[in-house]
């Protein structure tokens, strides 16, 4: 017997009690589907981590202000004002691995237009800080560093701003009030969405930073330096310049702690990336379980019908054929019952995924490995849970087999 004449067989032998065969592959089906879906789901959630890490910029490090100390009492990472403009500059001319530096400074504020008003964030900066956060412009321009110079009362706003203030119009060349103080809008940034800590990244304005610290704040200081590598390879790099760097130019002798730190958004991008990663694997290793049933179904079911035919197992021995033919014959009935179920599945897990992605609003990417993995291991289990059945079937004797009733 050749292995297609073993799938003919075998499909006429599962069309005799078809409501039995759907049943059995009911587990394969829903469990194909269901490593499909949370595959699906896993993927999409991790690829949209992934989004909002690189909103925030390509090859980013962001250095902070430490901790302040007075009677005792920590004020928190941030809380010092050690940082200035000057250190930005020096890192972006000194740090051969460094790219841009921007120095920024933010402060909640309520921004006013005639009739209009919102309560949002302004981010003072320099024009560097668009190219490090690689954030384009929807319409307008950015301001120049001609305006950072000379405190220019000019803005941009982010697409949240615009249309909480505007509507649908268009607002470059509209003046807003930010703390009294009438501020040109511009340009309007293209839309990024929310970051990593679901906060909306385009309900804010950004002025020059000199513009901020005299009209607005009246400091000197800056909250943050954000850095771009010239390359995803050089991020460590530039951590391991900026520190003998900073120290140096705030006089830190070897005994004195950083009154800085340095994050580099590429090692927060790997952590998300790995959490992503252990939750779609979770999520697989939860669903495959319900494969696992299914086969053990197979393998029920297998037990069953070879315990029915076995006259007919008997009739087949004594007319010719081999153990190794019935072996054949009952391995490929559960292989076709796998993968029918794994191809049935296929389709469930597709739709499922659909159906998610619409109710909940939820990211969902299919990939054909996914696909391809589901199927072979339907196979696979088929295989195993059908080897048992089909050697019980090959090892029957002829003769007590053709007296069975």
């Amino acid at each position: 017997m050749n292995t297609l004449v073993a799938f003919r067989i075998a499909g006429r032998a599962l069309a005799r009690n078809p409501l039995r065969s759907i049943l059995t592959m009911l587990g394969i089906i829903i469990g194909v589907g269901s490593v499909i879906a949370m595959i699906a789901v896993g993927q999409g959630a991790r690829a949209q981590v992934e989004i909002q890490i690189s909103s925030i910029g390509s090859n980013v490090l962001l250095v902070y202000p430490g901790s302040t100390t007075q009677a005792g009492a920590h004020g928190g990472s941030g809380s010092a004002t050690t940082l200035t403009e000057e250190d930005a500059k020096a890192i972006q001319k000194e740090l051969s691995a460094v790219n841009l530096a921007a120095p920024s400074l933010r402060t909640p504020a309520q921004v006013i237009s005639s009739d209009q008003n919102w309560a949002t964030s302004v981010t003072g900066s320099t024009p560097a800080y668009f190219a490090i956060r690689d954030w384009r412009m929807q319409s307008g321009t950015i301001f120049t560093n001609s305006d950072v110079e000379g405190a220019t009362k000019v803005a941009v706003v982010g697409k949240t701003v615009a249309t909480s203030l505007f509507g649908a119009e268009d607002p470059v060349g509209r003046f807003v009030r930010i703390q009294n103080v009438p501020f040109k809008i511009v340009g309007v940034l293209y839309p990024k969405g929310q970051s990593a800590m679901g906060q909306d990244q385009d309900d804010t304005v950004i002025i020059p930073i000199s513009t901020l610290q005299k009209r607005i704040m009246g400091v000197s200081n800056i909250q943050a330096i954000l850095i771009s590598a010239h390359s995803p390879q050089e991020t460590t790099l530039v951590e391991e310049q900026v520190q003998p760097l900073l120290r140096q130019r705030h006089h830190l002798t070897s005994s004195q702690d950083d009154d800085f730190s340095v994050r580099n958004m590429a090692d927060i991008a790997s952590a998300a990336e790995a959490s992503s990663r252990i939750m779609t694997l979770l999520l697989g290793t939860i669903a495959s379980v319900s494969l696992v049933v299914g086969g053990i179904g197979i393998m029920n079911i297998m037990l069953v019908s070879v315990t029915e035919r076995t006259r007919e197992i008997g009739i087949r021995m004594a007319v010719g054929a081999r153990g190794k033919d019935i072996l054949l014959q009952f391995l490929v009935e559960a292989v076709v019952l796998s993968l029918t179920g794994g191809f049935l599945g296929i389709a469930f897990g597709v739709t499922g995924s659909a159906i998610i992605s619409a109710l909940v609003h939820w990211p969902t990417i299919i990939s054909p490995d996914s696909i391809l993995l589901a199927l072979i291991f339907s196979v696979a289990i088929g295989v195993f849970f059908g080897l048992y059945p089909a050697r019980r079937a090959a090892s029957l004797d002829p003769i007590e087999a053709l007296r069975y009733e």
